[in-house]
């Protein structure tokens, strides 16, 4: 008799349970998605729509036919115990039960896949696909599913029998065969040294899988079926189960070997080198006929169903040691090929990694082929992550480049938080911000986000010594996917500029105004100059009547004396000091980083004062006086107001404008203190009468203030502006002189008190009809449309601080003008205040609400007001 003798083994490939790595790594599927593999078909389900539950069903010729745990093993079928990228994964081998095969080469699958989605409504979906052989059969393949072990031997092979122990077994298997009275096939379990002989239909009611193709052999078992063990084989446990399947039809017999083995240990993991581990024994013992005989023909590594090459195995990290007895296989957490998940615990992220790793072993034994294929998926335990942040900023740029990364598919960014706001990814990007996100070749991806260092959202300091500071605070929102489950990852990063030095002016003195001077310095759009509060521009300067010229390496700035901005200190008749300033602030924070203040020594002629703190300081010149005058004998309106210093033709007279009969009147732009300069001729002595027609001398002085900068008051010591005023002297009695110009004053900077040093030609009109209460002669102004004239230089500066009143009370300009023309009225009327306020002040104002501003004012305890 005549005894074929055939077997075959091999590797099977293992698929994914999420995206492939390949040719599939960017693929975008749709609800059911299926693919050919090297000995399998696969179907992804998304979760979405089976959120509630999925059922298959297989169809073929015969009918159609659920398929559940119980038949699934023995059927060729898997549900994939991990389901990642929410995805469930599905197999059927080619060799599954309700496949069509033709000539063990074209293999047609046919699917119901019923999906019930989280509303319970139900769905099915239609799956056919047709898959054709991409990798010749080996002699013999064993397959390590999830499941189930899968042999197919290619049926026609010689085989040559060496060694005893082969010899011994098939003896008592052809023996077996040849004592049957039942011809077709049979299996013969071999189970510790007893033998079990079994009918197809009673194998298969075992749940294991018997097919007989046109060329191959196929046995598939389930994991630990009673006709299975476990062994160690160089230290590894491996279930085995030995079989053979045997034909007798008249005096011919069949055997074919369909024994199957596969390693049961799990893979492991590192915590310190943050590694997963597997190990696989090089000689599969149960497998070998003959050791001595065993050629290992080639060891290939993969993940998810996909032989990788050498150069991209190892490019990703992954590391093979075929050395010794063991084959030793590891590849780092996070590496391409596996996938990362997240989770938030405890207000921490965590990750855990998954990974399909594939081995595949060619080897003879004798002169067959087998080709062993185990997949093995492998879940890390729980770890604590720590996402990183990398300042990728390049100074020269003057942009934030900050990389936050490295995160799994699942992870997403959903805010961030630049320093104090916040904007979603969109609402940065409208912002102007770049936010990136960086995919890599393993799976996961970053983020980079570009903040330009000028933006409004980001501080700016300056820390001496040519050191500009940029900061920004970032606040990183993550959602772990599907779960939206929140993760926040806080980051600073800092950029220090150098040589960022603030403009350096220097300056000297000359007989009529003060040169400042500097050169340009890096980064000089980062500085702003400024006089006062005023950014120092070519418009500025040509209003105030500075003199510019700036050029590429240099800015000269001359301010003449008198011009706006100076503060005038120690005046005298002969001389007074003017001290101008110039600051370099940051263009953006305003903070003033650096002052040059240059004090020089004028010569006077004649100029007034006017403070913002009521202090008017005037030289007058009595020259123009016919006949001449003795500037000794000159007083202010009230006679106990004396010059402070005279000399042959000029006075210094210093008075507050609340003193000395200081007479306030107000229009709807301006209020005006007005005083005179008065001489006081002594009595002649008895004789005839001398007719003359000189008039009596009298030389007008004037502050100009704006109501909208005067609206604060001192009450009891009436005075307080924000800005300075600005004066004007006019002779009566004598031919006009022209001292200088009205012109508009505008405050330098608000830290300080000022002075308006100018000479002014009045234009206003003098009525001399009314006569004081005291008895002298009061001249009445009479505002005359005074408009600023904008062909003029500015008339003022800074003075010395001062202070004046007690009970500040803040009034609109309505109620400012009807309250000063009211204390003007009371004083004429030599009525208390507090009448005259409550009898013409309520009639005159036009609503409760300004009445109820000037209340205030009212329980004030003045008997008489004198001259304000």
């Amino acid at each position: 008799m005549r005894v074929k003798q055939s077997f075959c083994l091999g590797v099977f490939l293992f698929s994914s349970l999420v995206f492939p790595l390949v040719d599939y790594a960017d693929a975008q599927r749709g609800p059911i998605e299926s693919e050919c593999r090297d000995r399998y078909l696969i179907i992804y389900v998304d979760q979405a729509i089976a959120s509630q539950g999925l059922r298959v069903e297989a169809i073929d010729a015969t009918g159609v036919y659920p398929i559940d745990e119980t038949n699934g093993d023995a059927c060729g079928y898997t549900r994939s115990f991990f389901n990642m990228d929410g995805y469930i994964v599905l197999r059927a081998s080619y060799y599954s039960c309700h496949t069509e095969n033709q000539n063990d080469q074209l293999f047609t699958f046919k699917f119901n896949i019923i999906a019930t989605d989280h509303l319970s409504k139900q769905a099915v979906h239609h799956v056919a696909k047709t898959c054709s052989l991409p990798l010749p059969w080996s002699d013999r393949e064993v397959t390590c599913e999830e499941n189930y072990m899968e042999v197919t031997v290619q049926s026609d092979v010689q085989c040559t029998l060496n060694g005893p122990s082969p010899k011994k077994a098939w003896d008592s298997t052809l023996s077996v065969a040849q004592a049957s009275m039942v011809s077709g096939w049979q299996v013969m379990f071999l189970v510790d040294g007893n033998e079990v002989t079994m009918s197809i239909d009673d194998v298969r009611a075992l749940g294991y899988g018997v097919d007989v193709t046109a060329n191959r052999v196929v046995f598939r078992s389930p994991y630990m079926q009673p006709h299975s063990k476990i062994m160690k084989v160089d230290g590894i446990d491996v279930v085995v189960i030995r079989a053979t399947m045997s034909f007798r039809q008249k005096w011919m017999a069949k055997m074919v070997d369909v024994s199957a083995a596969c390693t049961m240990n799990p893979a492991d993991f590192d915590t310190e080198t943050r590694r997963v581990f597997w190990e696989i024994p090089t000689v599969m013992a149960p497998l070998v006929y003959d050791r001595s005989e065993f050629v290992s023909k080639q060891v290939n590594v993969g993940v998810e169903g996909q032989l990788l090459d050498e150069n991209v195995w190892k490019a990703r990290g992954y590391f093979l040691d075929i050395s010794g007895p063991m084959m030793h296989l590891s590849v780092p957490f996070g590496a391409e090929g596996g996938y990362r998940t997240s989770l938030v615990l405890d207000n921490a992220y965590n990750e855990f990694y998954v990974i399909y790793l594939y081995y595949e072993h060619l080897f003879m034994d004798g002169v067959l082929e087998t080709r062993h294929r185990i997949a093995r998926a492998y879940k890390s335990p729980l770890l604590l992550q720590y996402p990183f942040t990398i300042d990728q900023t390049v100074l020269e740029e003057f942009v934030f480049t900050v990389y936050l990364g490295n995160f799994p598919p699942d992870v997403e960014l959903v805010t961030v938080r630049l320093n104090a706001e916040t904007f979603s990814v969109s609402e940065a990007f409208q912002s102007g911000y770049t936010i990136s996100e960086i995919p890599h070749p393993n799976g996961t991806h970053a983020y980079i986000i570009k903040v330009p260092f000028e933006d409004s959202i980001v501080p700016r300091m300056y820390l001496g010594e040519g050191l500009l500071q940029y900061s920004l605070d970032i606040n990183y929102t993550l959602n772990i996917m599907p779960q939206q489950d929140s993760y926040y990852h806080l980051a600073s990063v800092v950029a220090l500029l150098k040589d960022a030095f603030p403009p350096d002016f220097q300056a000297i003195c000359t007989e009529r105004s003060i040169i400042f001077k500097m050169a340009h310095q890096n980064l000089g759009h980062v500085w702003e100059v400024t006089i006062g509060n005023y950014p120092l521009t070519p418009e500025l300067a040509a209003r105030r009547g500075y003199i510019l010229q700036n050029t590429s390496q240099s800015l000269t700035m001359e301010v003449p004396v008198f011009t706006t901005g100076y503060i005038y200190e120690e005046i005298t008749l002969n001389h007074f000091f003017g001290t101008f300033e110039v600051l370099s602030r940051d263009a953006k924070t305003l903070d003033i980083q650096k002052s040059t203040a240059k004090r020089c020594l004028f010569n006077t002629d004649e100029l007034i004062v006017c403070s913002t703190d009521g202090v008017m300081t005037v030289v007058a010149s009595l020259a123009a006086a016919i006949p001449s005058l003795e500037p000794s004998r000159t007083t202010l309106l009230d006679k106990n107001c004396k010059p402070w210093d005279t000399d042959t033709t000029r006075v210094l007279f210093v008075f507050g404008m609340n003193t000395c009969g200081t007479k306030v009147l107000v229009d709807d732009q301006y209020i005006v203190y007005e005083n005179e300069i008065v001489f006081h001729r002594e009595f002649e002595p008895e004789g005839p009468p001398i007719i003359t027609r000189d008039s009596e001398f009298r030389l007008t002085v004037q502050c100009l203030y704006e109501v909208k900068s005067t609206n604060r008051l001192f009450v009891d010591k009436m005075f307080k502006s924000e800005t300075p005023g600005f004066g004007a002297i006019k002779v009566e009695g004598s031919s006009p002189k022209e001292y200088g110009k009205v012109h508009e004053s505008t405050p330098i900077h608000s830290d300080h008190s000022y002075h308006t040093a100018s000479h002014v030609s009045s234009s206003y009109s003098v009525d001399q009809s009314a006569s004081h209460p005291n008895g002298y002669l009061a001249s009445r102004v009479h505002i005359a449309n005074v408009v600023p004239s904008t062909q003029q230089a500015p008339n003022r500066v800074q003075p010395i601080p001062g202070h004046y009143g007690t009970r500040e009370v803040a009034m609109q300009p309505l109620v400012l003008k009807l309250f000063l023309v009211t204390m003007e009225l009371a004083r004429e009327a030599a009525l208390p205040m507090s009448l005259v306020a409550i009898e013409l002040l309520m009639q005159k104002l036009p609503n409760m609400d300004l009445a109820a501003s000037i209340q205030p004012l009212v329980p004030m305890e003045l008997t008489r007001v004198e001259a304000i």
